[in-house]
């Protein structure tokens, strides 16, 4: 049975959520929510966050509207790759530098391609550690392209051993206690966020319907962008 959450042994995966995807990802928005979200909540409990981009100079950098400044030195970063998995030879002597990490939580697009094979990646390599890897999967924080590679991708995810859980049962797993004292500033950033928690978790999760992208969009798909006209 998994551990319960532990801020000390964590660290935090942004995956390739980059600026060209921005009209062609299922609630991009929702997942730019969440993502600013899990960040504050790494910088609450002073855990790193590794982030990645696919194929940057075709694809464009982490979206700036990702608010990665206000985690400092816990910003490691990005590294940019054209594997599908985050887990390039950079971040595997990262992980190996930090025996310690046994959770990773891992959140980004898309759902069935990178985040897919991150997990897989990361259970891989948790066979040869002295302390299991344990992937942890937010779903308000994760999208793909169409909506419903999302359920595929998730069946999948639980059942080769990752968490499925979502933004707000992750932050509360990880606080743990209420008598400790960071739990104040917890407590005030968990209220900052219950709207746009409210909102990412009934479109991601819920299931309902999201804004469609107008006009001009990209179609993605593991890093495959074409440009998509409307119908005439």
């Amino acid at each position: 049975m998994p551990p319960v959450l532990n801020p000390r042994t964590t660290l935090f995966f942004l995956c390739d959520i980059q600026t060209r995807f921005r009209n062609a990802i299922h609630a991009y928005d929702q997942v730019i929510v969440t993502a600013n979200k899990l960040i504050k909540l790494a910088k609450i409990f002073d855990c790193e966050v590794v982030a990645t981009t696919q194929n940057a100079r075709a694809l464009g950098p982490i979206d700036p509207q990702i608010d990665t400044n206000i985690l400092g030195p816990l910003y490691i970063g990005p590294y940019d790759k054209t594997r599908f998995s985050m887990i390039t030879p950079e971040i595997k002597s990262l992980l190996d530098a930090r025996p310690h990490v046994s959770s990773a939580v891992i959140f980004g697009i898309e759902s069935h391609v990178c985040v897919l094979q991150t997990t897989l990646s990361l259970l891989e390599l948790s066979a040869s550690r002295e302390k299991p890897l344990v992937p942890y999967l937010p779903l308000d924080g994760i999208s793909s392209c169409n909506s419903f590679e999302i359920g595929v991708a998730t069946a999948r995810l639980r059942q080769v051993g990752s968490i499925i859980t979502s933004s707000e049962s992750l932050a509360f797993e990880m606080m743990g206690d209420a008598g400790l004292p960071n739990f104040k500033e917890f407590s005030k950033f968990i209220k900052e966020e219950k709207e746009r928690t409210k909102t990412a978790g009934e479109i991601l999760i819920s299931g309902r319907q999201a804004s469609a992208p107008s006009g001009q969009s990209e179609i993605a798909g593991g890093g495959v962008v074409m440009d998509s006209k409307p119908s005439l």
